[in-house]
């Protein structure tokens, strides 16, 4: 079994937990924490809601049954709609897009190694 580690994002009183492999685990928390700081830099008015990483974590028990982890590449495809779907061409987008793809990227050659 992979070693996964998960990364846990808040947005409000929001908790999400993403699996990730734990080799990117780093990566994902890096992005976002990039990404909340450079949303403010982008001029459309339909930014999306974006939740900041809080913590990682190796092993994570869920209590409640309606909690549920999410997969890193489920997360960071979504992550990469939103930002894709805006409609700006400038500096900030196109960096933080290339960052997102890069990711997203890596996160599909690791799982398609794994169902090997």
């Amino acid at each position: 079994m992979p070693n996964m580690r998960y990364v846990i994002l808040q947005l409000s009183d929001k908790l999400q937990f993403v699996e990730m492999p734990a080799d990117y685990a780093y990566q994902l928390s890096a992005l976002n924490l990039r990404l909340n700081k450079e949303i403010s830099k982008l001029t459309t008015p339909d930014k999306p809601d974006l939740p900041l990483a809080v913590a990682e974590c190796d092993n994570l028990d869920l209590l409640q049954e309606a909690t549920q982890t999410v997969s890193g590449l489920d997360y960071i495809n979504e992550l990469e709609r939103n930002f894709a779907s805006l409609d700006e061409s400038n500096y900030p987008l196109i960096s933080l897009l290339t960052e997102i793809r890069a990711l997203q990227a890596q996160l599909e050659q690791w799982y398609e190694e794994e169902a090997v």
